[in-house]
């Protein structure tokens, strides 16, 4: 099963271009589902009458999740509210507070791929480009505070917590905390594995011109931060050049400059401007996008090599597009912190490196070069 994720700046036909995909999969053959992640757009409102027996569209609904979500951890506190007298809140009561609606999307998407059998094809139309990369990045980012905060190898002497708390004297975290946190991980984890997965890719959509280079740019700086394999990007609202010798000849002279630079860099596919703003099946098939072929081959993210000659250990960090004066890397402990443009990943160095020191650092060929060389302190001596 393929998972594709759509995204793009606001305003750049995301929704269109999701429902449009899920469409021409659903037509040529494939059980598909289109998953609306965002409250303000609505596929089924482009989709109108343009359905398919193959296609079910489904939009992630955060205020439900929420409040199932409390009501089970009430259930799991109960002996802990009753003591300190707590008044249980009623789902009537409940209104989700800020990062509910993400991780309902997080939660939506890895239901959808865990059911392989159902669908050959998942299409996610995602939230514009700035929150989509966020709630990309959140499964690895809770998965590390969980760690931090209620480490692996603290769990295991949960059976000792009443003893310890005795010796301590001070009050140990309750079993349900512990259980809680794994039954977090297992679920973050499952996210994690399906963004992984060869057969996940994401889609780019924006309108060729200055304000969509430069959100193009940035997405794919942010993709490439996060490992996160990119598909063809959608250049959408593209004018006919006919119109060039019009009133129209300086927006079309500024897409066709974008797409050439695009495709420089990109696999660009064009989307013609119908004129108006595409509704039903007729519209949407006229749009003509691509369907989800094969995924991309990709580098993984970081690479190590050895330079013989020197002994130094090399991490290749393939960050396209990324620029020198907005680079930033920082190692603490055990990990590295990097930062490129608006984002910033904390990624966690392999045991070899744990044992050497940074000996510098470049960007090359949209690649970030980071050198280590071994400490002689924590190598073994050969002879």
């Amino acid at each position: 099963m393929r998972t594709l994720l759509i995204t793009g700046p606001g305003g750049s036909g995301r929704t269109t271009t999701a429902a449009a995909t899920a469409l021409a999969a659903a037509r040529g053959g494939a059980r598909t589902l289109l998953l609306g992640t965002d409250r303000t757009d609505t596929p089924g409102a482009v989709l109108g009458d343009g359905t398919d027996p193959r296609l079910t569209v489904r939009r992630v609904d955060p205020d439900t999740d929420f409040r199932a979500d409390l009501a089970a951890l009430q259930d799991r506190a109960a002996p802990a509210l009753d003591l300190l007298g707590g008044a249980r809140l009623e789902a009537e009561e409940i209104a989700p507070l800020p990062g509910a609606e993400e991780l309902a999307v997080l939660r939506a998407l890895r239901d959808a791929t865990l059911a392989k059998d159902a669908h050959d094809l998942v299409v996610v139309d995602l939230p514009p480009t700035p929150r989509a990369l966020s709630l990309l990045a959140l499964p690895e980012e809770l998965r590390r505070y969980l760690r931090r905060l209620l480490p692996p190898e603290r769990q295991a002497a949960r059976a000792l917590r009443p003893v310890l708390g005795r010796l301590a004297g001070v009050p140990m975290p309750a079993d349900w905390l512990y259980r809680t946190a794994a039954r977090l991980d297992l679920q973050l984890a499952a996210v994690e594995a399906v963004l992984a997965d060869r057969d996940t890719v994401v889609r780019l959509v924006a309108e060729p011109g200055p304000a969509g280079a430069d959100a193009v740019r940035t997405a794919a700086l942010g993709l490439a931060l996060r490992g996160l394999r990119a598909d063809v990007l959608i250049a959408n609202r593209v004018l006919p050049e006919s119109d060039a010798d019009g009133w129209l000849a300086g927006p079309v002279a500024q897409q066709r400059k974008t797409l050439e630079e695009w495709r420089e860099s990109y696999d660009v596919h064009p989307v013609a401007h119908l004129g108006r703003d595409p509704r039903g099946g007729d519209d949407l098939a006229a749009l003509a996008v691509p369907g989800a072929g094969a995924a991309p081959g990709t580098v993984p993210w970081p690479v190590t090599d050895r330079l013989a000659e020197d002994g130094v250990l090399v991490w290749h960090l393939p960050l396209p597009g990324a620029r020198r004066d907005e680079l930033d890397l920082i190692r603490r402990g055990d990990e590295i912190v990097v930062t490129a443009g608006p984002f910033r990943r904390i990624v966690p160095l392999p045991s070899a490196l744990r044992r050497c020191t940074v000996a510098g650092a470049a960007l090359r060929d949209g690649e970030l070069r980071v050198r280590f060389r071994p400490d002689p302190a924590l190598w073994p001596r050969t002879r």
